[in-house]
């Protein structure tokens, strides 16, 4: 039985409109920007979020030329973002070099140095996908009560030939009622009978470590949660996915591997905003937002290396450096991720899926909305 760790990250028929929120851009002069060309400083606090005059004017610029782009086959999306040199910018994703010829594309493209006076940079991501699938150990069997970001999934996900599985990420509650937070794809991805004459169903049991890593034996695991609700996709903007915990087998403070307790509020993302996540695969890893306000198309499976169900185009994505995938990687799909503080880090968004160069997440207060319920993040 082979392996295929289902962090998969989601296969990226990437159309990317993000709307890159460059943070605090730079640190230098004391200036504010005027201009979407000229340098923002970053001595003085100027957050540049999607509220920022200066990145709304860009990303209206990237708007206005986002669909002319997107007919060019090696154009995988776009976003509002900045330059080496921290000027904002338009970024065009692609999935090979401009003047190169990438697969399935009928001809090379040709972009523009600059939109209406807006710098334009090229990203080679490559496809952007799911991403399902250490001191610390994230892929090993726990002793009750458990600790969150670690291999986890769907009891039964194997399939063709392979298993999969991602990251249980983090707890939230409903109520007083507590419940392990991951993807759709993690928890829900098999909808069809299929490889293994079985689809994904409320009450099903969830798993730690997930099947990749017990030689796809269910048996080697042991059952934290069971599925409840129904998985938010196709028709919801998040790849979100949640389970009732059973009593005694996770921790009921909701402490993750290497980042602990978490704060029981969230925040918004912002332009080179400092994050962390704890994932299956890349254990405790840290990184930058790159983006905001990301349109991105997404492919996904119908189960464990199955068939195409349907492609999903997210709007609102968070966008976050991923150099060498060492932030996010096969396997870690499900991670939660949050600010670079010490101490009870607050949630920024749902990590999901990624492609050369950069990650993806859903912001996490759209998350809890899509669950409802007064749903909220267990921490102090």
């Amino acid at each position: 039985m082979g392996k295929l760790i289902r962090s998969r990250w989601l296969v990226l028929v990437l159309f990317i409109v993000a709307s890159v929120l460059v943070t605090t851009l730079w640190i230098g002069c004391n200036e504010k920007q005027e201009t979407a060309g000229s340098p923002v400083s970053y001595q003085s606090p100027v957050v540049l979020s999607k509220e920022n005059a200066a990145v709304q004017s860009v990303m209206a610029v990237q708007g206005r030329y986002t669909a002319d782009l997107m007919k060019d086959k090696n154009v995988v999306g776009t976003a509002t973002g900045f330059t080496d040199d921290g000027r904002l910018a338009v970024l065009v994703l692609t999935k090979a070099p401009v003047g190169v010829f990438a697969k399935g594309t009928k001809s090379i493209s040709a972009l523009p140095t600059s939109l209406e006076g807006v710098p334009v940079v090229v990203y080679v991501t490559g496809d952007i996908k799911p991403m399902k699938g250490g001191g610390v150990s994230h892929t090993a069997k726990q002793t009750p009560p458990i600790q969150l970001g670690t291999s986890g999934g769907w009891k039964y996900d194997l399939a063709n030939g392979y298993c999969c599985s991602g990251t249980l990420g983090s707890l939230i509650h409903l109520g007083t009622t507590q419940y392990v937070l991951s993807n759709y794809h993690v928890f829900w991805g098999d909808i069809v009978a299929g490889g293994n004459g079985r689809v994904a169903t409320a009450g099903d049991p969830v798993i730690q470590p997930g099947m990749v890593d017990i030689n796809c034996n269910a048996a080697n695991a042991q059952a934290v949660a069971n599925l409840s609700g129904k998985g938010s996709l196709p028709s919801a903007n998040v790849d979100a996915g949640y389970a009732q915990a059973i009593t005694g087998m996770v921790s009921t403070n909701g402490a993750i591997l290497e980042v602990g307790t978490i704060s029981a509020s969230t925040t918004t993302a912002f332009l080179r905003q400092a994050v962390k996540k704890s994932g299956r695969t890349t254990g405790l890893s840290r990184s930058t937002v790159s983006g905001l306000n990301g349109t991105i198309s997404v492919q996904y499976e119908n189960e464990c290396a199955g068939g195409v169900a349907f492609t999903k185009t997210f709007t609102g994505q968070i966008l976050i450096t991923n150099r060498g995938n060492a932030f996010l990687n096969s396997g870690d799909s499900g991670s939660l991720m949050v600010e670079d503080v010490t101490t009870n880090p607050r949630a920024v968004g749902l990590l999901y899926a990624g492609g050369g160069g950069i990650a993806v997440a859903n912001p996490i207060n759209d998350v809890l909305s899509w669950i409802g319920g007064g749903a909220g993040m267990v921490g102090k």
